[in-house]
């Protein structure tokens, strides 16, 4: 997630590569963060030092010592991990911090990430949505609701790429070949996602656009609900979120 945040920045227009500083164990990764413009260290307290918004990018068993580690007195400190609260957030950093908790999905080495951006203080005028803009689409929301939104675009990334495969595989079993298969249903799921965009209307007003009386989509549609479809849907997201 670190890596497609950094991705992002990188292509996107919102700060210089090299006012990009990025921190990490991996020699691999520093080398191809470098050759793109970023500064790059492996002393996180060097990169931390260096920066005014600090962005935390571990798994959670390693939040903590990571952030009790750097020094983060009146810096912005953002924070990606699952499952941290922010009472643990504010143990382990400054109380001159400004801190928020973010969790964003992969689609941000692409500018298209939906992230979910909790404030959990700010005493500074720097807000971190303008930066998450820059990489996709931002919504501010409560702590409580951080888990449904990690599920629902975090995890949703792969719950998506989960359908693609399956009516791409479907597509082989129709006679075309993979990558055919493959670059149709990706194409219409692009439509069907700029068809919501423009028009503002609910999924189901547009799907009734294409259902004709006997015709072969409603036959498919209420196949696909025989088996579950909306209902494995709801609760796939719903375990994500327990």
């Amino acid at each position: 997630m670190g890596g497609a945040i950094v991705e992002g920045l990188l292509k996107g227009s919102y700060v210089a590569n090299d006012n990009l500083i990025v921190s990490d164990c991996s020699e691999e990764r520093l080398q191809y963060f470098s050759e793109k413009g970023a500064r790059v260290t492996k002393d996180n307290a060097q990169a931390a030092a260096e920066a005014d918004v600090v962005v935390v990018v571990v798994k959670p068993w390693l939040v903590e010592q990571v952030l009790k580690g750097i020094d983060t007195a009146n810096k912005t400190v953002v924070l990606v991990a699952a499952g941290i609260t922010s009472e643990q957030l504010q143990s382990w950093t400054s109380p001159d911090a400004d801190l928020w908790l973010a969790i964003p999905n992969i689609a941000a080495s692409e500018l298209a990430s939906m992230t979910f951006l909790v404030q959990v203080r700010q005493k500074g005028a720097y807000h971190p949505k303008a930066l998450f803009d820059a990489i996709g689409e931002t919504i501010m929301t409560d702590e409580k609701h951080l888990a449904a939104g990690t599920t629902l675009a975090s995890c949703g990334i792969a719950y998506a790429l989960r359908y693609i495969r399956a009516a791409s595989e479907g597509g082989v079993e129709l006679g075309f070949k993979a990558d055919d298969a493959k670059q149709i249903v990706m194409q219409t799921v692009l439509g069907a996602v700029k068809l919501l965009e423009t028009s503002g209307k609910h999924p189901e007003q547009l799907i009734d656009q294409v259902t004709t009386p006997g015709g072969v989509t409603i036959k498919g549609l209420n196949e696909m609900e025989h088996a579950g479809f909306t209902s494995s849907v709801i609760r796939g997201l719903k375990a994500g979120a327990k």
